[in-house]
């Protein structure tokens, strides 16, 4: 809604302002109101960007008149791993955590600054400053990005566990599921748009949500430790640009504004990541990892075929 009243720059710059200023406050407050608030003010923005900025990947991709999605979300993904790599660095190097949070949010002003001219400030790009309830077409759309997130965020939180409580691996090398998944990701949606431009967006969805579907079956069945980081490479693969893909979608769909419908997409992927964890511990604790996890291929096998049936209206 501000997107459509005001224009997408000044939401996405207001929302750069409130992150890089909030994140280092996340390091000092220990009054737990105080943080409650500045955490939820943190969220806000990030949750604003996160809107607004896939508005413009929509708008700017159909100005070039090509495939150009994946791209922007293979930037996302190298954005957490850089945030996530460079914080551990400097913590290392005994900055502490103030320190290491001035530096990213430092970074952030500058990349700010350096880009923000650059930005769509699109308000007249089919977008309404009115409330409107989604319905239809959007709502399948922002389905199938529920299951993709849900997938994603139950890989962050329970492919350690799993490889750790289920298959007996060492707490030191658990981690290392995660880390094939996430940079399987990052490289597929890299190369994601030469893809779509190839497959077409639907072949892309139904072989994408097939293949992870395949890599979580392997993990889930196949014991050796080596079988399954393979299984949740191939569930990063193909994850990646199930997302992007959708994003577009909405984007070129007639039936509501753009940023009602990417607003709809991008809320329910929030929903699907904190969903996905508790749904997958929720069956882990009536049955088995194992069984949450085949629960989740076959969820995805559905994305598959309801991801490639979509056709913008």
């Amino acid at each position: 809604l501000l997107a459509a009243r005001v224009g997408c720059r000044p939401v996405m710059a207001v929302a750069s302002l409130l992150m890089c200023v909030a994140l280092p406050l996340l390091a000092v407050i220990s009054a737990p109101t105080t943080l409650a608030l500045v955490l939820f003010g943190f969220g806000a923005a990030i949750g604003g960007m996160d809107c607004v900025m896939n508005i413009q990947a929509v708008v700017v991709e159909r100005e070039s008149g090509r495939p150009m999605m994946s791209g922007f979300h293979a930037y996302y993904s190298i954005g957490g791993l850089a945030g996530a790599s460079g914080a551990t660095a400097l913590l290392s190097l005994g900055l502490g955590s103030i320190g290491a949070m001035l530096a990213a949010s430092l970074v952030c002003v500058l990349a700010t600054l350096a880009s923000v001219r650059w930005w769509r400030n699109d308000r007249s790009q089919r977008g309404d400053s009115s409330f409107r309830l989604p319905h239809g077409f959007v709502l399948l759309v922002g389905a199938v990005c529920f299951v993709t997130f849900l997938a994603e965020g139950a890989m962050l939180d329970w492919s350690a566990v799993f490889l750790h409580e289920v298959r007996g691996i060492d707490v030191a090398l658990a981690g290392w599921g995660f880390v094939a998944f996430n940079i399987a990701m990052t490289v597929t949606r890299l190369l994601g748009d030469g893809v779509v431009r190839r497959l077409g967006p639907r072949a892309t969805v139904f072989a994408g949500g097939l293949l992870a579907s395949t890599g979580l079956v392997v993990v889930a069945w196949l014991p050796a430790y080596a079988a399954a980081c393979v299984g949740f490479a191939m569930m990063g693969m193909g994850c990646a640009n199930i997302v992007p893909v959708m994003f577009s979608a909405a984007g070129r769909q007639t039936l509501v504004p753009t940023n009602v419908a990417i607003a709809t997409v991008t809320t329910l992927g929030y929903a699907g990541v904190l969903i996905g964890p508790a749904a997958i511990g929720a069956i882990a604790r009536h049955s088995s990892l194992i069984a949450a996890f085949l629960v989740t291929a076959a969820s995805l096998a559905a994305v598959a075929v309801a991801g490639s049936s979509i056709r913008p209206r």
